[in-house]
């Protein structure tokens, strides 16, 4: 079977092998959540890695800015400079404080922080003393719910009343950190990655200038900010090697036509139809990977130049799923990558 993870493998290989160039106005985002605490793999790194992470982009020049800068820089229009990255971190768990930030101090980067604030202070969370001091430290912080919800979930259950009750879990974030910090965050990161076009709206509504979710991809100008693609750095992807990888990759420059959001409905799989700017693309190279599932072939629609489609063969698994699409640049140099996410509710 094949899968994302060995086509990451690939990828890897052939990256090192060609020492592709650098690329401009794009940033590469990463999500992490623990630090050096193995007693949850899947969404741990190991602080030596890390490390080894922050000493690769020393080494070769890399611009680390925060999210709030990259979205600032956007807005206004000004094109994203060379070798653009992000650190982010979820959930404002107490390793941050010890396995990450003596690291960041080291190497002189600064990271953004999601802070769930129904969390805070609770045993393995940072509480709002050490959270100030971070911010003294330039930390940038930003609203990740007050409680953590599965705001998808409740849009399926409750579709009259979601939007109330999840307005209110915002805004009494918003009004912890005014109390707690002195500011009301601009920036979101969804829970568990899940978002709809309506909870999309509901960002712009409450007054964040940005959204990231937890599907992978690079960000350009010509993104949706409320739906913003970060790569994950946690269990098997958290490597020195998969880091390399990601950050040598390309938005692929796709439009997604349909369908209007990533929750799955009656028809299981879905089927992705997107626009493709090709020109730059090697068409034969471009495949499609799906978690625990083969390999598919992305599809031409007929009659409508420019547009294609494809499919999973069977019915996705687990709640949250995904499209994986890769293509190699026409010149050999380059890969590009695009992540569509699912979301059974």
């Amino acid at each position: 079977m094949t899968s994302i993870r060995y086509c990451f493998v690939l990828l890897v290989v052939w990256l090192l092998a060609t020492g592709s160039g650098w690329c401009a106005d794009q940033a590469t985002v990463f999500v992490y959540h623990r630090f050096g605490d193995a007693r949850y793999p899947s969404t741990n790194i190991a602080v030596d890695v890390f490390e080894q992470q922050l000493a690769y982009l020393k080494q070769h020049h890399y611009q680390v800015l925060t999210v709030g800068e990259i979205v600032e820089t956007m807005a206004a229009g000004k094109p994203l400079p060379e070798r653009c990255v992000a650190l982010t971190v979820d959930d404002s768990y107490q390793s941050f404080m010890t396995g990450a930030m003596p690291l960041l101090r080291r190497y002189g980067y600064r990271a953004t922080l999601f802070v769930n604030t129904g969390s805070v202070g609770a045993k393995s969370y940072l509480d709002w003393n050490e959270l100030r001091t971070l911010q003294a430290e330039g930390i940038e912080i930003g609203n990740h719910s007050a409680s953590h919800p599965y705001f998808i979930t409740h849009e399926q259950r409750n579709p009259d009343g979601w939007m109330a009750w999840a307005a209110a879990d915002l805004n009494k974030a918003q009004d912890n950190f005014v109390r707690e910090l002195g500011f009301q965050p601009q920036l979101f990161a969804y829970p568990y990655g899940e978002y709809s076009p309506s909870l999309m709206n509901l960002m712009e509504q409450v007054g964040f200038t940005a959204a990231l979710a937890q599907q992978s991809g690079v960000i350009t100008p010509t993104m949706s900010r409320y739906q913003l693609p970060r790569f994950p750095m946690g269990g098997p992807f958290a490597t020195l090697e998969g880091f390399r990888n990601k950050l040598a990759m390309k938005a692929m420059p796709l439009t997604v036509v349909s369908p209007a959001g990533p929750v799955v409905g009656a028809e299981d799989p879905p089927v992705l139809r997107f626009t493709l700017d090709s020109e730059e693309l090697n068409l034969s190279s471009l495949r499609c990977y799906v978690q625990g599932q083969d390999a598919v072939a992305v599809q031409s629609v007929a009659g409508l130049p420019g547009c294609y489609e494809v499919v999973a063969r069977g019915p996705l698994q687990g709640r949250r799923n995904k499209y994986t699409l890769t293509a190699q640049s026409r010149d050999g140099k380059f890969w590009y990558w695009f992540s569509q996410v699912w979301i059974h509710p």
